[in-house]
């Protein structure tokens, strides 16, 4: 399994990338949102990676971060969404939006992207939000289970549900998600608590 690629940029195209590791070129299928992050073309970059294998099919996908590379795992996983409509979907709405849209159910927000459909949208909600338990994220909001209570850090019990549901979407668990919530600026929004729980997630992984 191919983890990860990072070296020179050859080639960047509108969802197409090429990093040469070693003397070899690795093409990556990618969303808009990665290219348009992708530095100049001889830069160093590193693209986490997915390799899809379905009958006669073997392809490369690239993300330049794993938030992504999670969420494009995640659509895929969903029955009747591909690679395609996958890296199409994540070319409009970034990790953050996507997992808020899941978390809070927005099915229809989906329907923007090109090719996706009503219920193809509905599939995606349904069966990712179903991922999640319920009961668990029940423990933590109410302060059971080793978790926090919302009023003691400020933070409204619908705020907290629905960014630890989404951070939850992108494959953090309750344990990493729940105390960087309860440090947050009460009056943030709930996409501004997911974007910000991932920056301190991110930093702290780095030390």
């Amino acid at each position: 399994m191919i983890y990860s690629v990072r070296g020179s940029l050859i080639l960047k195209e509108p969802n197409f990338a090429v990093i040469e590791c070693g003397g070899v070129g690795y093409g990556c299928r990618t969303s808009y949102s990665t290219v348009a992050q992708l530095g100049d073309i001889g830069s160093e970059t590193t693209l986490y990676t997915y390799l899809y294998v379905r009958d006669d099919v073997v392809e490369l996908f690239g993300f330049v971060s794993q938030q992504e590379l999670s969420c494009f795992k995640l659509l895929i996983s969903v029955s009747g969404v591909g690679p395609k409509a996958a890296t199409a979907i994540l070319s409009d709405v970034t990790p953050e939006k996507f997992a808020f849209l899941v978390a809070s159910g927005d099915s229809k927000a989906f329907t923007r992207t090109k090719g996706i459909g009503a219920k193809t949208a509905q599939r995606i909600v349904l069966e990712l939000k179903d991922k999640i338990s319920s009961d668990s994220l029940s423990d933590i909001i109410s302060g059971g289970a080793g978790g926090y209570s919302p009023s003691a850090v400020g933070i409204s019990s619908d705020s907290v549900t629905e960014a630890l549901e989404a951070l939850m979407v992108l494959g953090y668990s309750q344990g990493e998600a729940a105390p960087i919530l309860g440090k947050l600026d009460p009056s943030l929004s709930t996409q501004d608590l997911i974007k910000e729980a991932l920056r301190l997630m991110a930093a702290k992984n780095m030390r």
